[in-house]
Formats: C-alpha cells, structure tokens, sequence
C-alpha cells in the first residue's frame, strides 16, 4: 500500500511541477498586442530623437548570374535633417553609364521622395501602416540580439512598402530586418522585387546596415542591386 502510494505521490509531483513549468512558459509568451506596441513606441521614439544624420552608402548593381562583378557602381554621402528630407552628394561612380543613369539615379530620387516631410510618415514599418501579426512567441537570435518575428502586410500598395516578415528586438522593439516583396512593382518593366535590409543598433536607434533588393523582368532580366551603409553619424536631441 505504501509503495502505491509513494508511486502516486511520485506522479502528483511530476505532473504538478510540468503544470507550474507550462504556467511560467505561458506566462513569458510575448503579448501580441504589447509587441506591437513596443514597435510603434521605438518608430515614435527615432522620429522624435534623430534630428539628422550622415552616412556614406555604396551602391552595386549585378546583372544575370554574376555577383561578383558589378555592372555598376556608386558611392554617395547621404544626409537627413529632420523635417527637411534627404540629400545625396555622389563620392563616386563606375561601370555601365546606362544603368548609373536609369537605375542608381532614379533610385536615389526616390529615396529623396520617399523622406520627403508628408511622405516620410507614411514609409514608418508601424501598426499605422501595416497589418502585424507575431509570426512565433519564440524569440530567435539574429546578429547576436534575441528578435521577435512579426509577418506584415501593407495596408496600401506602394513600391517601398513590403509583404513580408519584420524582425524586432524582443527588448526595446527595434528594427533588427525586413524580408520580402515590394507590395507593387517600381515600374511596369522591372517585375517582381524581392527586398531584405538588415539594421544595427547605434546610440539606440535602428540603422540601415545592408540591403538588397533582386528582381527579375522580361526586359532587364535577372538584376541584383546591394546597399552597404556605413561611417553613421548621428545628431540627436540633446539629453535634459
């Protein structure tokens, strides 16, 4: 009798230490709604504190199968002020004269639109402009930093504006990557884009680090076009 007994209490136990255990892990699961919230907090935050900033940005395009030898190049300083948009100052440029000047140039225009005061808002990766939903409740490394991953989708079509999946930080909610495909093409010609950017965390804010955007059309065929940014420098509001 007191075998059975200790054989029952044996499994009360267990069961009751893997009922706690499944209440602590419910407990920690990520509230959709408070990731969400957390996001829209850290866009607000860097509109409200990056007042400006510089960057050097090289630009490469690839053409076909070939990744290794870019058909074009360009090298430009970048400066934002808040409030005022965006302004390019080209350091450098090489390769096809055709593509510098219907595929980088252009390129850069619309980055300028796009940062334009109006525009600008309208770009944020924020619940005002996408539809979010949490992917996982797990949090997953990304470049060494634990990431919530949210599927997004556009709730207008824009050639800047993506469906796809956004990775947040699990702590503070900044933008740690986005991945997947312009929610309408840049032009009748180019086809599907299919765009990724990676970010860093620099005095709290979520930077552009890389970028690639690939596409393939009937006219311009299988082009890559990559964005490595780099040398930031930030002008924030001053700390009271």
């Amino acid at each position: 009798m007191c075998v059975v007994q200790s054989g029952w209490t044996r499994v009360v136990f267990r069961v009751s230490i893997l009922s706690l255990l499944s209440s602590l892990c419910a407990a920690q699961q990520p509230n959709p709604a408070s990731v969400i919230r957390l996001v829209d907090a850290a866009v607000a935050v860097r509109f409200d504190n990056v007042l400006g900033f510089t960057d050097v940005e090289h630009y490469a395009v690839y053409r076909g199968n070939d990744e290794t030898h870019p058909a074009a190049q360009m090298t430009v300083k970048d400066t934002y002020r808040k409030g005022v948009g965006k302004t390019y100052t080209v350091l450098s440029e090489s390769g096809s004269s055709i593509l510098l000047h219907f595929g980088l140039r252009p390129l850069l225009d619309s980055e300028q639109a796009i940062n334009q005061p109006g525009n600008v808002e309208r770009s944020w990766f924020n619940s005002s402009n996408y539809e979010m939903k949490l992917s996982s409740p797990a949090a997953q490394k990304l470049n060494g930093r634990d990431c919530l991953a949210l599927d997004i989708t556009p709730k207008e079509k824009a050639a800047n504006l993506i469906v796809g999946t956004m990775w947040v930080d699990a702590r503070d909610g900044t933008l740690a990557k986005i991945e997947g495909v312009a929610s309408k093409d840049p032009s009748p010609f180019s086809g599907t884009t299919h765009m990724m950017r990676q970010y860093t965390n620099i005095s709290g804010f979520s930077m552009a680090t890389h970028a690639r955007a690939e596409s393939e059309s009937p006219l311009f065929g299988h082009t890559v076009v990559t964005i490595d940014y780099s040398d930031y420098k930030l002008e924030l509001t001053p700390r009271k």
